[in-house]
């Protein structure tokens, strides 16, 4: 048992034993780990070697390669042969544990190649070689052999370095502070009730023809050719000199560098490594910095040079590999989308054999003397020999603790079945009658009372249900059983004293009721507690019938429980037939160390013992825990003849049987392995038989069995008196089981599996094997299939379950042709196998483990073998780790999780799951989709301490893992993904010149009204400039108001009448000119917070000639990074002068904005809070119509600053339009809550009511945050009929009012005058907002047809706006998948794929729009997806730039179409989109035509061909868990980055991976290539609300956003 560092150490006996004990102590938990290596130091310190030279690695090859020539020679049957090396080498079975233990250890630290060493310094080396032995997931899974082929295997991934990037984690998650971390796990684990300590046998050498061939065959495996796919995680380097630059580097860092853990995993020229992020860095968190991100360049061509995209052009590189096999065919999944289907593989093994024939076991021979009911059994030894032992048990110290006799079981039982029959409920309603279902609640160790109760319930004819103790409320898997209680109608709990005191009770001491349990009445069964039964009463005692006799329960593999029932007569029979197989004869002693409860304990220690009058000696568990030997004693103790064990029992009494030196087993006549079906158990066995040969142990003693809840006993190995016959062996390929198919394997192969018989079929039963799915058919002779039975001594069905009953107890096998085997009917065991020479049978797997990935079938069990053949014992705890499939985009993927030691480093982890990841890919020919580490405790629990395997796989998928670590691996898994679509060709100009409708595509077009036609009494229109309509307004109608703005609190802060604005507008003239020194034509900046100033400012601009510029104020609170916006437009738009309000002219000259900019570079600043008191000689009227009225800058959602040149004629033909569309007239009251910088937000704000003469309500939007409710009061007291908000404004309404519809009502809030309520937004409709707010409003009286969007960008401000009359808007349902391939298709609401679009509102009259390919410039068909173009009298005349580039200009604005009507000149507006026609009619009666915008071309992510909108993809993530409450994606190299923002502990980070990629991939065929969690408020938004997600690039590529956790999915 001692470690991998003392292998080559002769180390005395003692010293070995010491260890061992050391070993023991430390994975119990009575040890610290401090004390533990303090403790072994001492003991082994003088022995220990010097460290090893840097040339290690070379002297194990030279050795492998002498040993080349070694002859191979087959040893005898009771050592260890050639065959097992062999199968070994697969799944590492015995070769070493046997004693054989080869010359050499191939040491990980020599397996690595050099650059993969640390730096053995005495402190580290102690650390590096120590191999803690804890609980494992027993002894099945572990064998030195297997340890060795998966070296090997992974010794020829060496050459090709690993390049897995890294995840890069925010310090607080490495350092876990809670102390349950630091807890070692309860080492009491396995899989269902495992629990061991692990270790390595010592055993010496019994042949040395056993180590050569042992070294021949790994020389083989590392010299012979590469056979192995390409790893799921290692890239080709291009030569080795990159791998020895890194060696080089590795080499240096590891030495200078102990405490950051150096990032080496990007290939460096020099001999700089980039270093993790420096500790101290996170501390301190400030807001994002994004710098002045307008100006960063983002292209993909240009390098940002960081630490981020270097890991990132890691991970490009590792993808570039060579993927699996090309897949050729596809099915259709739904209607178009092609997903590849596996195509089988020309060359997979396919079955040859006969059809099979069932086997029959040997006759069951009825004994004259057997009872005709274990009733009767029990009566008989009862009354005949009362004085009989019939069960020992042990105390914690293994002292004899009690002994039951036969004459006491009888007595105890008769009184438990008197009692319950008549003590429960009353003598007219009795509580329980026969055939009533009751539950047995008794702990591990306490056999007897269980038996007592058990015999009882026989007696009484009620039916026993055995269960485990409930510790807690929320026990792993405890509220299932409580559904099996509930729906076997249980109200009744059979328990002890002693457990009865130990459940959890409630302050008035009442049993609370479990989750998801029945109400129970719980009744102890001590003797002292119950009543005498009269004299008269007896049992009424009849020969076995078809009556239930007890349920087991089971748990299936998606962690439901059912109840197997098993019936009187099936009882009697299986306790008869064991009686056959094991030879059981009167008074024998039996051992039994397994759970009495269920299966081969209940069985054997419970049922058959009592017909044969045996004398059980029952170990407990917690007795193993302490003496992993106490089962050996006993049996020496009692010179007991039979013993039932698990291997996980023989694997503890190796670890522990040094300190013994008086064992004798000659007694044992047979040792039943309760899981010798697993094929992981042969290596205990052999290495078990290895030890305790010279103790008197016989070969043939050993004897494994194969059982299920639903078959009971399906086989067990005969024990027979000739030593001469070994057992079956038998080395299968496991590439061949994959296929179901039975090879027997060449010994060159690393990927085998060694599997012992598990004896023959039982006496009476008939055995097949059927193929796992669909028609139960019978398999071939070298087929793999699931062994059914036929017999009376099975289970009988799943109770109250009639339909899985079906499938399960009454199956008809059917031969090639269809006709049934045999017309009684099957039970299906749930194991997979098959029959071989000499009707031995073989067990290879469990159907619930299987795993069927791209058609290939693999065994979960040997998923964790490989998996912990990979030196685990440094990182990950051997017992807690679970594997399991989850279903994404129609097919498996295997997911690993185990629990990780507190004291192993990021760096090993991560390595240690790099490599699990190529041995299975290596050795199983299969990816790993998920790796995830879990803190130490923190799996879910069975009772018996083994991991809940669907519970943890409940908590993976629901996100509530909580891992520290994972690495998904989609990209290597992921097949079957659609192959990317062909473009498919436009209308052509051929089809335009035969008319508009060609093949039933019309081509897209549409306008609203046409201006001109329009007759209108329009006073405005005689007027060519505002400037000119604001003086008419002011001598017309002076003291009409305009302008209301209101402050926080409701109230008017301030209004402005005709010729107050007049007025204004003049003195603001006179200062420009004098004070500023202006010209006609020079650019104002305006920075004014919303209000009147800012509209003043605008019409003083124009009376005095000059071109203003609108720009939002910086936030007093966030100068560092709104000021230098502020700055650049002021700049980038040429301001020759700059006005504002006192407070922010102080502002601009403050401190913090000296730090922000160079206050020096601002253009001279007026403050228009102090106004000259004259008037202008005469006001400034522009000569020509197209001259410029003002500049717009916005910052678009790709993080451009773009400013756009309106002309007079524009901006009026803009009000125009705007006032037609929206019935404007001096009367109406229009309620805007938006922000007044550009876009159609500065238009409503500055320039209608001047236009059209109706009052505008302006609401600041900032004022919301205050008072949310501002914006709704003012509508509803205000009469408002129109209202403009933004989407933010909406939000916030949504979210902050949510709960005060009743309270606002009562206030007297009344939307019903609304008629509309329009969202001015540049992007697509956010319709689950809108949609929510109208939900949410109805009650106070908002029509939901009111809510509506409006759609403009940077080359026309407004091109759609829902007006007054005209159809309400639509929402059409299209599939998302025609979507990516710029196609439309119309689909019902609900079905799968469909996305939600509302239209944009109605299109402006004076505005046509044409959908055309952005690429060719052609027009497009109605059912395309194409960039939407538009031709208005309102478009804006061009960008407004420095260098004027021109290019850009004439293709934004004055584009033509490439063929068709090839005259009109267009704007591009960057948004794709597509039109409608409706069944709707416009006011004018015609078909109305709606426009739908899907999203920004920019922003659209050309990816496998297709095109996506990143909201689509947002809006999957977002609903993926409950913790994510915004996300936000963008492309990097071809990689799709997906950013979320965590609500949540940051321990939940890591819980968001596995959930993004999955959402990702089903719904959207993509694979997510980097997922990186943030903090809340990270993903930076501009004053629209729309996300910057190229500002969100720039910061990531920068390392700006101090992530909490980036993965980077293989």
């Amino acid at each position: 048992m001692a470690d991998r560092s003392l292998e080559g150490m002769a180390l005395p006996l003692e010293v070995r034993a010491r260890l061992a004990e050391l070993e023991l102590e430390l994975s119990e938990g009575d040890i610290t780990q401090k004390g533990y290596e303090k403790k072994r130091s001492k003991l082994i310190g003088a022995y220990l070697p010097q460290p090893p030279t840097a040339n290690g690695a070379a002297v194990v090859r030279c050795r492998l390669q002498h040993s080349e020539g070694a002859p191979r020679r087959m040893l005898q049957a009771g050592n260890i042969g050639v065959c097992d090396i062999r199968d070994a080498a697969v799944r590492g079975r015995a070769a070493s544990t046997a004693g054989n233990r080869p010359l050499f250890y191939f040491r990980v630290d020599q397996a690595l190649p050099p650059e993969r060493r640390a730096p053995v310094t005495p402190s580290s080396s102690s650390r590096y070689h120590r191999r803690r032995s804890s609980g494992s997931r027993d002894e099945r899974y572990r064998s030195d052999v297997h340890t060795e082929a998966v070296q090997a295997a992974l010794a020829k991934h060496k050459e090709r370095k690993m390049a897995v990037p890294m995840p890069s984690k925010r310090r607080s998650l490495v350092v876990q502070t809670s102390m349950d971390a630091y807890t070692p796990p309860d080492t009491s684990s396995g899989s269902e009730d495992e629990g061991s300590v692990q270790g390595d046998s010592q055993g010496t050498p019994t042949s040395s023809q056993g180590s050569i061939n042992m070294e021949h065959w790994i020389s083989q495996a590392i010299h012979g050719s590469t056979t192995s796919t390409t790893s799921s995680s290692s890239t080709q380097s291009g030569g080795s000199g990159a791998a020895h630059r890194l060696a080089d580097v590795m080499a240096q860092t590891h030495i200078e560098n102990h405490s950051a853990p150096p990032d080496v995993t990007t290939y460096t020229s020099e001999h700089s490594v980039q270093v993790e992020r420096p500790q101290g860095s996170t501390t301190s968190r400030t807001a994002p910095k994004y710098g002045n991100a307008e100006l960063m360049e983002t292209g993909d061509g240009v390098p940002v040079s960081s630490r981020v995209s270097a890991k990132i052009q890691q991970l490009v590189n590792t993808l570039k590999r060579p993927k699996r096999p090309p897949l050729r065919e596809f099915f259709v999944d739904d209607f178009e989308e092609l997903l590849e289907v596996q195509q089988p593989d020309p060359n997979q093994p396919k079955p040859e054999g006969a059809q099979m024939l069932a086997m029959r076991g040997e006759q069951l021979g009825v004994v004259t003397n057997w009872p005709p009911s274990l009733e009767a059994a029990l009566q008989r030894w009862g009354t005949i020999s009362p004085k009989a032992p019939c069960l020992t048990t042990m105390d914690t110290n293994g002292k004899p603790l009690y002994i039951l006799t036969y004459g006491k079981l009888w007595t105890r039982s008769m009184k438990v079945a008197y009692n319950i029959l008549h003590k429960l409920g009353t003598k007219q309603e009795p509580m329980v009658r026969p055939g009533d279902r009751v539950a047995l609640v008794f702990p591990n160790n306490d056999p007897a009372a269980s038996m007592v109760a058990f015999y009882g319930c026989l007696l009484a004819e009620v039916v026993p249900v055995p269960i485990e103790v409930p510790l807690t409320r929320k026990d792993a898997g405890s509220q299932q059983i409580g559904f099996l209680l509930g729906s076997c109608g249980v109200t009744v709990a059979l328990t002890s004293d002693a457990c009865h005191k130990g459940l959890p009770k409630s302050p008035t001491g009442e049993i609370p009721q479990f989750k998801g349990w029945p109400k129970l009445l719980w009744f102890v069964t001590e003797s002292k507690h119950l009543s005498k039964p009269p004299r008269d009463w007896f049992p009424h005692i009849k020969d076995a019938n078809n009556d239930t006799a007890y349920i087991e329960y089971k748990t299936c593999k998606d962690g439901s429980v059912l109840g197997v029932t098993v019936t009187r007569i099936a009882l009697l029979t299986h306790c008869q037939a064991l009686t056959q197989a094991c030879g059981y004869t009167e008074a024998e002693t039996i051992v039994n160390v397994l759970d009495f409860k269920k299966d081969v304990g209940l069985w054997h220690g419970i049922l058959t013992s009592v017909m044969n009058m045996m004398h059980v000696i029952s170990i407990p568990y917690s007795l193993m825990k302490v003496n992993p030997l106490s089962w050996i004693q006993k049996v020496c103790q009692y010179k007991a003849k039979v013993a039932c064990v698990k291997s996980r029992d023989m694997h503890w009494a190796l670890v522990a049987h040094r300190d013994q030196r008086d064992i004798n087993l000659s007694s044992l006549r047979m040792l039943i392995v309760a899981d010798g079906a697993n094929p992981w158990s042969i290596s205990s066995c052999d290495a078990f038989l290895n030890v305790f040969q010279s103790k008197g142990l016989r070969q043939e003693v050993i004897c494994p069995c194969a059982s299920s809840p639903e078959a009971l006993t399906v086989a067990i190995r005969r024990p027979t008196d000739d030593s001469n016959q070994p057992p079956g062996r038998g080395v299968l390929s496991m590439h061949g089981l994959t296929y179901g198919v039975i090879r027997v394997d060449s010994e060159e192969k690393l990927s085998v599996l060694t599997v012992q018989d598990v004896g023959l079929v039982m006496p009476g039963a008939v055995m097949c094997s059927v193929k796992p799915d669909g028609v139960p058919q019978l398999c071939r002779t070298d087929e793999v299939g699931e062994l059914c039975v036929c017999a009376v001594a099975t289970g009988t069905s799943y109770y109250g379950l009639s339909g899985m009953t079906k499938n399960t107890f009454e199956v008809f096998p059917v031969t090639g042709s269809g006709a049934p085997v045999s017309e009684y009917p099957f039970v299906r065991t749930g194991l997979l196998g098959f029959v071989g020479p000499g009707g031995l049978v073989f067990v290879v797997g469990k159907m619930d483990g299987l795993m069927v990935v791209s058609g290939r079938r693999h065994n979960a069990d040997d998923i964790v073998a490989t998996a912990l053949a990979v030196e685990p014992m440094k990182f990950v705890y051997r017992g807690r780790i679970a594997v399991f499939s989850v279903t994404v985009l129609h097919d498996e993927r295997i997911v690993i999780v185990a629990e990780q030691r507190p004291d192993s480093t990021e760096e090993d982890s991560f390595q240690w799951m790099s490599r699990v990841l190529q041995a299975i890919d290596s050795i199983h020919q299969v990816g790993v989709y998920c790796l995830a580490l879990v803190p130490a405790n923190t799996l879910p629990k069975t009772p018996l301490g083994g991991i809940h395997l669907s519970e943890t796989k409940q908590l993976f998928l629901e996100g509530s893992l909580h891992p520290c670590n994972v690495l998904m691996c989609p990209h290597t898994c992921v097949t079957n993904l659609p192959k990317p679509r062909q473009k498919q060709p436009e209308i052509g100009p051929a089809s335009v010149m035969v008319g508009n409708l060609v093949s039933g595509k019309r081509i897209a077009q549409a306008s609203g009204r046409d201006l001109g036609q329009i007759e209108d009494n329009d006073q405005a229109r005689k007027f060519l400039f505002l400037s000119e309509v604001l003086q008419w307004r002011a001598q017309t109608t002076p003291d009409h108001v305009l302008y209301t703005l209101l402050n926080c609190r409701g109230t008017i802060a301030n209004s402005l009448t005709c010729v107050q604005l007049h007025k204004r507008a003049e003195k603001i003239a006179v200062m420009l000119m004098e004070r500023g020194h202006l010209q006609d034509g020079d650019h104002v900046a305006l920075v004014y917070p919303p209000g009147i100033d800012l509209i003043a400012a605008f019409y003083g601009c124009l009376y005095a000639g000059c071109v203003p510029i609108t720009v939002r104020p910086p936030h007093p609170q966030n100068i560092a990074t709104t000021l230098p916006t502020v700055k650049m437009i002021v700049e980038v738009s040429r301001s020759a002068c700059l006005m504002t309000t006192q407070l922010i002219c102080k502002l601009l000259r403050s401190r913090e904005a000296a730090a922000a900019v160079d206050v020096r570079a601002w253009p001279p600043i007026l403050d228009t809070d102090d106004l000259p008191k004259k008037r202008p000689a005469q006001i400034y009227k522009p000569s020509n119509p197209d001259t410029l009225a003002y500049l717009d800058f916005s910052v678009s959602t790709t993080g451009m600053l773009a400013g756009v040149k309106m002309s007079h004629a524009a901006t009026s033909a803009f009000c125009r339009s705007i006032k037609l569309q929206c019935e404007l007239y001096p009367s109406r009251e229009v309620a805007i809550c938006l922000d007044p910088y550009c876009g159609l937000g500065f238009v409503l704000w500055c320039l209608c009511s001047v236009y059209s003469g109706h009052q505008s309500i302006l609401i600041p939007p900032a004022e919301l945050e205050t008072n949310p409710a501002l914006w709704l009061l003012a509508v509803s007291q205000y009469k408002v009929r129109d209202t403009f908000c933004s989407y933010s404004v909406m939000e916030l309404c949504t979210k902050g009012l949510g709960s005060q519809t009743e309270s606002l009502k009562a206030r007297g809030l009344d939307l019903s005058r609304v008629r509309t309520c329009v969202v001015v937004a540049e992007e697509r409709p956010r319709i689950a907002l809108t949609q929510s707010f109208s939900k949410l409003f109805k009650d106070l009286g908002l029509h939901p047809r009111a809510v509506s969007t409006s759609f403009g960008c940077r080359v026309n401000l407004a091109i759609c706006l829902q007006g007054t009359s005209g159809p309400d808007p639509t929402t059409v349902y299209v599939d998302m998948r025609a979507l990516r391939h710029d196609r439309v298709r119309l689909v019902e609401r609900g079905s799968p794929h469909s996305l939600p679009l509302m239209e944009s509102g109605k299109i402006l009259p004076g505005v046509r729009i044409i959908i055309a390919n952005p690429e060719t410039k052609g027009p497009l068909g109605d059912s395309h997806l194409g960039e939407i173009w538009v031709h208005s009298a309102h478009n804006a005349s061009g960008y407004f730039t420095i260098y004027g580039d021109e290019s850009l200009q004439s293709d934004h604005f004055s584009s033509r179409l490439s063929f068709g009507d090839t005259q009109t000149v267009w704007a591009r507006t960057g948004y794709l989109g597509f039109l409608r026609r409706t069944e709707l009619t416009d006011a004018n009666g015609e078909r109305h035509d709606a426009l739908y915008v899907v999203g920004a071309l920019d922003e659209a992510m050309e990816l496998r061909g297709m095109r996506y909108h990143p909201i689509d993809i947002e809006t999957s993530v977002i609903r993926a868990h409950k913790s994510v409450t915004e996300c936000a994606v963008f492309t990097w190299t071809n990689l799709l980055v997906v950013v979320v923002e965590l609500d949540g502990s940051e321990q939940e980070a890591l819980d968001l991976v596995p959930l993004v990629t999955n959402v990702v991939l089903e719904e959207h065929y993509l694979v997510v290539g980097v997922v990186v969690v943030v903090d809340i408020g990270v993903i930076p938004i501009n004053s629209r609300g729309e996300k910057q997600r190229m500002h969100l690039r720039d910061g990531f590529l920068a390392d700006q956003l101090d992530p909490i956790y980036v993965a980077y999915n293989m």
